[in-house]
């Protein structure tokens, strides 16, 4: 049984705004969890963590994915004491099994989050795969169907559940919509061309965000900056469709401020510096 200290400061709401993590624990820091975290720090939001895959990678490519020794669920009871002013949260990559995936989305789903945001992360750029359609399909009809959650696939992922190479945006987003999801921010890095345009889909239709030149080169972790920076955004005040927006700009600005740490491997984002 998990024995809790008492709060010292009963029913006293947070003054900044907590971000809830929920992903994989990459040690190289490019992308998952400690991704998350800078993202979200620089942008004045405080994060809490809790890790749904381990793997072992490093800038190169991804060898292994397991899922967490630790219980997620229990994590989070630990972390509920902490959860009484604006919090949201952010689901990145996922090895957990139907019950225990059931367990914590419960858990959080009870809790209440004023923001949500699913990057369902079918296999990282490089390396080891984790999820194919099927796999896919399982997370999103446990998820989904309990509310509020914006989904942000990118095309690959998209065209995974839909289970055709459809190009539609709003052919794309339907399953997604179907099985419960407030919102499809569907990203538009995998498409060809010179050009990069996001999609804002909802029951209403589909909205086309600002495109943009494509930048060159390549970088770690884009999914789950963009992810974080809107739930950040989203933390901060902005409208749903207005912070996927100021994501984009957000990683686009820093698009050049990428380093491979010990040149080896692909560029990740740096850490702000105070």
């Amino acid at each position: 049984m998990l024995v809790l200290p008492m709060n010292v400061n009963p029913g006293h709401p947070s003054s900044v705004p907590i971000a809830l993590c929920l992903g994989g624990l990459d040690p190289s820091g490019g992308a998952g969890l400690l991704r998350d975290v800078q993202v979200l720090s620089s942008m004045g939001i405080y994060p809490m963590a809790l890790c749904t895959a381990e793997t072992i990678q490093n800038g190169s490519a991804c060898i292994r994915i397991a899922s967490p020794r630790l219980s997620p669920a229990e994590g989070f009871q630990a972390l509920l004491p902490h959860l009484t002013g604006i919090w949201g949260v952010k689901l990145g990559l996922c090895a957990l099994r139907s019950a225990p995936l059931r367990d914590l989305i419960q858990a959080i789903t009870k809790a209440g989050p004023q923001i949500r945001i699913w990057d369902p992360i079918k296999a990282p750029t490089s390396g080891v795969g984790l999820h194919g359609r099927a796999g896919l399909l399982r997370m999103a009809q446990t998820i989904l169907p309990t509310g509020g959650w914006t989904v942000s696939p990118n095309r690959c992922e998209a065209q995974a559940i839909l289970g055709t190479p459809a190009s539609d945006p709003e052919t794309l987003a339907r399953p997604w919509l179907e099985m419960g999801a407030e919102a499809v921010w569907l990203k538009g890095g995998h498409t060809a061309g010179d050009e990069v345009q996001d999609v804002w889909i909802t029951q209403e239709g589909a909205l086309p965000l600002e495109a943009h030149p494509r930048l060159p080169g390549e970088r770690r972790g884009t999914g789950c900056s963009l992810a974080s920076a809107w739930l950040g955004m989203r933390l901060k005040g902005a409208g749903a469709t207005k912070a996927a927006s100021q994501a984009v700009e957000w990683l686009r600005a820093h698009w050049s401020q990428a380093e491979a740490p010990g040149n080896f491997g692909r560029p990740a984002f740096l850490p702000e510096l105070p």
